[in-house]
């Protein structure tokens, strides 16, 4: 049996300031923008992973959520405590410079790991914790 990841999920809050951050400052293609049941499907990902989709979807987008379930999860992200992705990439402190030049959310310059990586962290313009690792060569 064989096993992929086909997507993971985002909360975001403003799906065009979600894009211009995923699309235009990381260079992720956009796969879908659809409305869907009153709601906008938004799906990104990396041409290198044609498999593999993010989907930007608002916080809590379960409809049977109650008011009250929908401010908590509003107040966890304002926070950046809801969800984050690891993004790998060949050159970490390249990246970090055309973030840092698009106006990214610093929360961690480019630094050697001891467990093998190089990497640095940034929020996303939702709060969403992004960290991109770059393996160190042997």
């Amino acid at each position: 049996m064989d096993l992929k990841l086909a997507q993971c999920f985002i909360a975001v809050d403003d799906h065009d300031k979600a894009l211009a951050f995923y699309r235009d400052v990381l260079g992720l293609e956009v796969r879908n923008d659809v409305g869907f049941e009153g709601m906008r499907w938004v799906t990104v990902g990396s041409p290198s992973q044609p498999d593999v989709e993010i989907v930007l979807e608002p916080p809590l987008a379960d409809p049977n959520a109650t008011p009250a379930d929908r401010q908590a999860v509003a107040e966890l992200m304002a926070k950046g405590l809801l969800r984050g992705v690891i993004f790998r990439t060949d050159d970490c402190d390249a990246l970090f410079e055309r973030i840092r030049a698009a106006g990214g959310d610093v929360l961690q310059e480019p630094m050697d790991q001891p467990y093998g990586v190089r990497d640095c962290a940034f929020r996303d313009p939702a709060g969403n914790l992004l960290r991109f690792i770059q393996p160190r060569k042997k």
